[in-house]
């Protein structure tokens, strides 16, 4: 098997695709951001911005929208800032566990000593 670098894809065209922003606004999106789609595609919208918005009808996660639209995930959070601005898309961010969601510490260290006494 011979491995080849990754392709990011045509510089030039990057460039075009984002309007010449090399940075995301802001850091609304990570890796595991679910996005939903809010209206259908319309008339003269960018490409990218079209296919986006047909991959989010169910939830996505950024990277996998990346990975569909074999797009770096910098320039697809761009693309999302540019949605997410115009109120065409939602951001759903991943719940975090808060401290009262969490067991005990005692008790995990309980059941701990259970498993290694079988």
């Amino acid at each position: 098997m011979i491995r080849r670098p990754v392709d990011t894809g045509d510089p030039d065209r990057l460039y075009t695709v984002t309007g010449g922003r090399s940075r995301a606004d802001d850091d609304t999106f990570d890796l595991v951001t679910l996005i939903v789609s809010e209206c259908q595609p319309t008339a003269g919208m960018q490409s990218e911005h079209v296919r986006i918005l047909e991959l989010c009808r169910h939830p996505m996660a950024l990277v996998e929208i990346s990975a569909d639209l074999r797009l770096p995930v910098t320039v697809v959070r761009i693309l999302l800032g540019d949605l997410l601005a115009t109120g065409r898309i939602t951001a759903r961010h991943p719940r975090t566990a808060r401290s009262a969601d969490l067991p005990d510490s005692a008790l995990l260290k309980e059941v701990l000593l259970g498993l290694r006494n079988l």
